[in-house]
């Protein structure tokens, strides 16, 4: 049985034309010996004439996936010729019928119908002249040959599209499934850094007021202090874990091995590689770059990456599903960057965002401005200036804060 499978396997990977070359040549070696085997002296004897056109007559079938309709009509046209020159009737007919079988199944139905013409004739003219006193019979036995073949064609291409069909929405439901659980997974993800978030906050809150205590009470009362300094180190402790599970919850890479969304010293050349990442993660997003490419001052590189990181990840929390676009443009002596999206923007958190607030206080200590807010036609745009020559000692003091709207998200 295992050897019948793999028999079956190696003949399922054979080239179909090379099947078919073989066929066509087999095809005219039989219809050769069959017409000089012929003793009965009714038909003319077979010549170079008739050798030509018995290969014509066959041969064509080696090309009836490829060009069914012409090998169809060349078949008959010497089919024809080859009984009109006298030679035997009943070879050269079979031929034709393979080809229509390839015309009804890879062509559209009118051409179809053509070739179950062409074929017909072909049958009716060998049966007209087969000289046997059985023409109608011939005939019709001609007419259910050319149907039987149009038949078995129609249903193997209908079987054809059927399964291309099949294969079509298995493909269709596996990307709207694998989409489906990207998108699970983002939710979850924002949900679990959303609840880390709190819980940090949490913590934080905790380390300030036993700080406070511990510095109100520190030579009134030490062993209140160093109960405070207590909390303050397990506290502290506790913010550290929840912070690194914030981090890997963040990580929008999930291959194996990839590298995490907030890597540690990224650039404009890894620009490409978030951008891919986001759309992983279900954010069509597309990428133009203008002006002069060139490497820049690491650190505005850096600060660039993390605005179109930031910009990204809100679309990400608040607005999954909308289309995003991240314009760069080097100019002579400043640098923006621009990133837009097309969704509803239905939650806006505001101008307390920590996103946001970092992403400003790095820009202004590049001397450089951000701007967001809602587009009027809909969506969400930061963009950022960020100036290429700043005087030495960069970066210098803060620049002037954004112009932002004052409906900035997370």
């Amino acid at each position: 049985m295992r050897a019948w499978t793999a028999l079956v396997d190696r003949a399922g990977r054979v080239d179909p034309g090379l099947v078919d070359g073989v066929f066509a040549v087999a095809l005219t070696a039989i219809t050769l010996v069959w017409a000089a085997s012929d003793r009965s002296g009714a038909w003319r004897r077979p010549d170079a004439v008739a050798v030509l056109l018995t290969c014509a007559a066959n041969l064509p079938i080696a090309v009836r996936r490829i060009v069914p309709m012409t090998a169809l009509l060349v078949c008959a046209a010497a089919s024809i010729c080859h009984h009109a020159l006298g030679y035997q009737a009943d070879v050269n007919n079979f031929s034709t019928m393979f080809v229509l079988y390839s015309v009804a199944a890879l062509r559209p139905l009118p051409v179809m119908t053509a070739g179950a013409a062409v074929a017909t004739v072909v049958w009716w003219w060998a049966a007209a002249t087969a000289q046997d006193g059985m023409a109608l019979l011939n005939a019709l036995q001609g007419l259910a040959v050319v149907g039987i073949t149009c038949a078995l064609g129609l249903g193997t291409r209908r079987l054809a599209e059927r399964n291309r069909r099949l294969a079509e929405l298995t493909e269709r439901l596996r990307r709207e499934q694998e989409d489906r659980a990207r998108r699970a997974v983002t939710e979850e993800r924002v949900r679990v850094a959303g609840e880390l978030h709190d819980i940090v906050a949490h913590h934080m809150s905790v380390i300030s007021v036993q700080a406070g205590l511990a510095r109100y009470v520190f030579a009134s009362d030490p062993g209140t202090a160093r109960a405070a300094l207590a909390t303050v180190a397990d506290t502290s402790h506790e913010a550290l874990e929840e912070m690194r599970r914030l981090l890997a919850v963040l990580r929008l890479d999930h291959g194996r091995g990839g590298d995490a969304v907030y890597d540690p010293t990224p650039g404009l050349s890894q620009l490409g590689q978030l951008v891919d990442r986001v759309r992983t993660a279900g954010v069509p997003v597309e990428l133009e770059v203008t002006g002069s490419p060139r490497a820049l001052n690491p650190g505005v590189e850096l600060c660039a990456y993390r605005v179109v990181q930031e910009s990204l990840t809100n679309v990400i929390k608040h607005a999954l599903g909308a289309r995003a676009t991240v314009r760069l443009h080097y100019g002579g002596e400043e640098l923006r960057v621009t990133v837009t999206d097309d969704g509803s923007c239905q939650e806006a958190p505001g101008e307390d965002g920590h996103g946001l607030i970092g992403m400003r206080e790095r820009v202004r200590l590049y001397r450089g401005t951000v701007i967001s807010g809602r587009r009027p036609e809909g969506g969400f745009e930061v963009a950022a200036t960020l100036p290429l020559s700043p005087p030495k000692g960069e970066p210098g003091e803060p620049g002037p804060l954004d112009g932002s709207d004052g409906r900035g998200r997370e």
